[in-house]
C-alpha cells in the first residue's frame, strides 16, 4: 500500500524542456533525448551516464535536480564527450571541434551549402542544379516532372 502512495506522489511531467526542446516525459530518459536534434541513441545514453541520471528511469519522473544535472551536460557537451563521437570536427572555419544540436543544426547545414555554392565546388553546383551529389548514377532515376521515353499509340494517333 504505501509503494502505491511514493508513486502517486511522484507526478509525471509530459513534456520536458531541454536545450529549447520539448522532451516526451512518458519516454525513458536515453530515448527522450534522442528528440534534441544532434542527439542520437549513443549520445543520449552517454550524456544520462555523465549526469549520474539512470537511462532507463522515466524522464517525467526525474527529480528537478537530476533534470538539471542533464541540462548541464547537455549545455557543456564539448567537455563531457571525446572528440571522436562529434558531428562537427575541426570546423571549417574555426578549426575546433564542437558538437552541434538543437537549432543550430540547421543553420550550420545551410552555412555549408552556401559556403560550396559560393566557392562553385562540384557538390555546390550540384546542389544549386538539384541534382544528385553523391555520385548516384542520374540516367533513369532522380527525374522530376513528366515521365521521359515512350507516348502511347493512342495518343500519337490523336496527334497526327
Amino acid at each position: 500500500m504505501e509503494k502505491k502512495d511514493t508513486e502517486s506522489s511522484v507526478e509525471l511531467r509530459h513534456i520536458v524542456r531541454i536545450y529549447n526542446t520539448d522532451l516526451d516525459g512518458k519516454k525513458q530518459v536515453q530515448m527522450a533525448l534522442t528528440g534534441i536534434k544532434g542527439v542520437g541513441r549513443r549520445l543520449a545514453r552517454v550524456f544520462a551516464v555523465k549526469a549520474g541520471v539512470d537511462p532507463y528511469a522515466i524522464l517525467g519522473k526525474l527529480p528537478e535536480e537530476q533534470i538539471e544535472a542533464l541540462k548541464n551536460v547537455i549545455e557543456n557537451a564539448t567537455e563531457s564527450i571525446p572528440a571522436w563521437m562529434m558531428n562537427r570536427r575541426k570546423d571549417i572555419i574555426t578549426g575546433v571541434d564542437r558538437h552541434v544540436m538543437g537549432a543550430d543544426v540547421l543553420t550550420t547545414l545551410r552555412e555549408d551549402l552556401d559556403l560550396m555554392k559560393k566557392a562553385r565546388s562540384y557538390k555546390g553546383i550540384r546542389h544549386e542544379l538539384g541534382l544528385r551529389v553523391r555520385g548516384q548514377r542520374t540516367r533513369s532515376t532522380g527525374r522530376s516532372g513528366a515521365t521521359v521515353g515512350v507516348t502511347k499509340k493512342k495518343a500519337q494517333a490523336t496527334k497526327s
